[in-house]
């Protein structure tokens, strides 16, 4: 696979975990546990993808 392919995926997956993020803060109620990990695993994902743009 090419690095653009992989960023374009890493894009989306980021996307689609900043989605749930959002709905999990205004739908979860006092505990926001799941909501920290939706949102740490999403912004994870765009830390690897900026890695790879500029780096690679």
């Amino acid at each position: 696979m090419n690095i653009d392919r992989i960023r374009t995926i890493l894009n989306i997956l980021f996307m689609i975990g900043a989605l749930a993020s959002v709905i999990l803060y205004f739908t979860l109620g006092e505990d926001k546990t799941v909501f920290f990990y939706v949102c740490g695993a999403s912004l994870f994902l765009k830390m690897m993808e900026f890695v790879f743009r500029f780096l690679l």
